[in-house]
């Protein structure tokens, strides 16, 4: 029996265990489609789960500030090591928390209080630890944004515009460039923005929170001895436990260091740290490179099935594992809200997402976004892309209607049978 078995929760509070059955439950029989989830291996889920949770292991290994910790600095060893190997780093942090604590991390070593930072918008596709006001980030920090090209019926635009880009960075001369997106949907080649980094004295930080995995699959650039520092979350694409990661070389390995702990971070959780371990094991796999392709070509399948639909999508495509459609082509009065939570009861689970120049506040949207990475694992493909396009359409032309999203439901209940992710597990 492994460590996180539900009827060990189940012998001592019934309750838990009743809402950890139900969530199984609910991820078993409906569909995943947020671009930033997945599922992970129960190798995973065990490590997680692990008699590592026990000890306190503040600092870092052969430096800990608590005595015990000769087979945690093991584990955490491995880790590392396994990383650097997995995107070719000389050197790497994995007790970051989360993206946003390595994000943060990563500022407070690089610049000071008030200095200037170029980002991209969160309304373009950027993210909240990229400098949004409503973030610690940018309470601390002198953010300026760029975003994507304007729209063009060709389907050229709504990229970065890199032309904006070097404006910008030319004429507030920052003392870091932020590269990076949550929500964007081609590939990011790092080296314009070495380039233009270089062309004004600043570090550059890739934020690859996203595409991580597919990184590490083969099927998107590494920017990995291209830019200062690479983040990236290890619960995307990467397909591991919930936090965070930071590469970067030698030469800033201490400051980086420093930034995690102690300047933000006490005590690391060894037992995800672990689990971090087993999930850059299983992306050095062969079957991995499989995946990430996978993943790609379902977002193709996806998007292309969408279109046909009459749905538009933004920058007319995807080359990654999201896709973003904007509504208002489809039902000029249907919100990103609205269409998520009649989603959500046919089913079908998303989120709703804002488009670039969006006119609708960012929580009830003009878009949605939607992902590959977690029914990818499941096993679907191509074929299951289209049906699933169908689905959606059909709850979309008839949002909020309760008959539809039953109907749709159960549709998706019987597909979702043949694509169990967690075959072996009982719960």
């Amino acid at each position: 029996m492994s460590f996180w078995s539900i009827d060990q929760v189940a012998a001592v509070d019934g309750e838990l265990a009743a809402i950890i059955k139900n969530e199984m439950m609910r991820q078993r029989t409906t569909l995943q489609l947020i671009a930033s989830e997945n599922f992970t291996s129960p190798a995973v889920l065990a490590a997680t789960a692990s008699v590592l949770t026990n000890k306190y292991a503040e600092g870092y290994p052969s430096k800990r500030y608590y005595g015990g910790n000769a087979i945690i600095d093991e584990a955490e060893d491995l880790a590392k090591r396994r990383v650097c190997q997995l995107f070719g780093a000389e050197h790497a942090n994995v007790q970051p928390h989360s993206g946003a604590s390595a994000n943060l991390a990563v500022y407070m070593a690089l610049v000071n209080p008030g200095d200037t930072i170029l980002a991209m918008s969160l309304d373009q596709g950027g993210h909240l630890t990229h400098g949004s006001p409503v973030s610690i980030t940018g309470k601390i920090y002198k953010f300026v944004h760029y975003g994507v090209s304007p729209y063009s019926s060709d389907g050229s635009g709504e990229r970065i515009d890199l032309d904006q880009l070097r404006d910008l960075a030319k004429r507030e001369n920052p003392k870091l460039i932020v590269a990076g997106t949550t929500a964007y949907t081609r590939i990011i080649d790092p080296m314009p923005f070495r380039e233009i980094a270089d062309e004004v004295g600043a570090k550059l930080l890739f934020d690859v929170a996203h595409p991580a995995g597919l990184i590490a699959g083969g099927v998107h650039p590494n920017p990995v001895g291209v830019a200062d520092v690479v983040t990236f979350t290890t619960h995307k694409t990467l397909r591991g436990p919930r936090g965070g990661t930071i590469l970067t070389g030698e030469g800033l390995a201490k400051a980086i260091d420093s930034a995690v702990f102690p300047g933000l971070q006490g005590g690391p959780l060894e037992h995800v740290i672990a689990a971090k371990a087993v999930a850059f094991f299983e992306a050095m796999q062969p079957g991995f490179k499989v995946y990430a392709q996978k993943a790609v070509e379902n977002a193709k399948a996806l998007a292309a099935s969408l279109a046909d639909q009459g749905f538009r999508l933004v920058s007319n495509g995807t080359d990654n594992h999201q896709v973003l459609i904007d509504l208002r082509t489809f039902d000029q009065d249907l919100t990103g809200k609205a269409a998520q939570d009649s989603l959500d009861r046919a089913g079908i689970t998303c989120n709703r997402n804002q488009i670039p120049n969006d006119p609708r506040p960012p929580f009830i949207t003009s878009g949605l976004r939607l992902g590959t990475p977690a029914e990818t694992t499941a096993g679907m493909g191509t074929a299951e892309m289209g049906l699933i396009a169908s689905l959606i359409t059909k709850v979309l032309r008839h949002c909020g209607d309760e008959t539809i999203e039953k109907e749709v439901l159960y549709e998706v209940r019987e597909l979702c049978k043949n694509f169990d992710p967690y075959p072996t597990v009982s719960a």
